[in-house]
């Protein structure tokens, strides 16, 4: 009975602050609705500005073939590089092609010709990625060019290669940001929230009347953590409902799988929260003990960034972030189809995070029994 009425006091002065329980309601609708667009990572629209020294027909060709593609778009056309290149220069451009005389004659007398493509690298991966689409374009073009003047016999011969994508046909950037975002929101809210709980009461002063009452350490941080446990789960099925809304996305394997990793993922950031508050002597130094924690696992987690693409020493320290393993586990469950099942690893890594978690919050825990 101690812990229900404990509870209930958690609950009412969740309550008592009218910004919260909009903050729950809100948050989510924002988030999804926002970030997917605003995170996204595909490279698209990337102008290029042409120094056409041929001025042919298939220079002209060539150059309404790259503007066709829906990633590439025509910014300037110049009869000199020193036009085209200072578009980039002036961040008007993102790619420079060259076209240099005897452009047409030799692409029919001898089927080669060359094109120079200069790429803005100030950002690698779109220099990159832009540049690759150029240079597939213009293979193609000279292809084409090369089968119509007769110069490959056979073109249609050969290997007939048809790419299929899996989990995600439609290559659409949101349903890979969506379960991601759904973490982040847990991360955020289930982390800083507890985290500012106890230090509350301790600069209220009224932990000093808890002090006093025979309520042990570990019914204590049960009846602060079950509130949140609540939250949790309350946001992860609205934020879910919102994003089938939004975008029509629903997890593939299934409610309950997710509905399982997420609460023991809750487990691992109240006991978290609650930790840094058992800690911590103000709610400034709370909130940026948490900032710090909060930056580091969604920076660590792949999120954003792929863990592939990390160094080694990098990919090592993302084993021991719990955000990891729950962000592996919702886009598996929510692209893939995955069960419980094939998640044996994560589910059983959150679980030692969440007892490690809870061991932590109530060995820290200050109250005398």
């Amino acid at each position: 009975m101690k812990i229900a009425y404990l509870i209930q006091k958690e609950f009412l002065q969740i309550k008592r602050n009218a910004f919260l329980p909009k903050l729950f309601i809100v948050l989510p609708v924002v988030m999804l609705l926002v970030v997917p667009y605003a995170a996204n990572q595909e490279i698209k629209n990337l102008g290029f500005s042409v120094a056409d020294n041929d001025r042919s027909t298939l220079s002209q060709r060539l150059i309404n073939r790259i503007d066709a593609s829906r990633y590439l778009h025509l910014v300037s056309v110049w009869d000199n590089s020193a036009g085209a290149y200072g578009c980039v220069e002036a961040g008007n451009a993102d790619i420079v092609i060259e076209i240099p005389q005897n452009f047409e004659a030799d692409l029919t007398r001898t089927g080669t010709a060359d094109v120079s493509v200069a790429a803005n690298a100030v950002n690698g991966m779109k220099g990159a990625l832009g540049q690759t689409y150029v240079l597939q374009i213009i293979s193609d073009f000279t292809t084409q060019v090369r089968t119509e003047a007769g110069t490959v016999k056979n073109a249609a011969a050969g290997i007939d290669i048809r790419p299929r994508y899996l989990f995600n046909a439609s290559l659409d950037y949101k349903p890979f940001m969506v379960p991601g975002i759904i973490a982040m929101l847990l991360t955020l809210l289930i982390g800083f929230l507890p985290a500012i709980n106890v230090v509350g009461e301790k600069e209220r002063g009224t932990i000093e009347q808890i002090n006093v009452t025979p309520v042990g350490r570990v019914t204590l941080m049960l009846s602060k953590q079950i509130p949140y446990w609540l939250i949790g789960v309350f946001v992860l099925l609205w934020s879910m409902l919102v994003a089938r809304l939004l975008y029509g996305m629903s997890p593939a394997g299934g409610v309950m799988p997710v509905v399982v990793l997420s609460a023991l993922f809750v487990m691992v950031m109240s006991g978290l929260g609650l930790t840094v508050s058992n800690c911590s002597s103000t709610m400034r130094q709370a909130a940026l003990l948490m900032f710090f924690f909060l930056v580091i696992f969604l920076l660590m987690s792949g999120l954003l960034t792929p863990i592939s693409g990390m160094p080694e020493w990098a990919k090592a320290l993302t084993y021991v972030n719990p955000l990891r393993y729950y962000i592996e586990s919702m886009r598996a469950v929510y692209m893939k189809g995955s069960s419980l099942a094939d998640l044996d690893m994560q589910l059983w890594a959150m679980t030692v995070y969440a007892v490690a978690a809870w061991a932590a919050a109530v060995m820290t825990c200050r109250k005398s029994e």
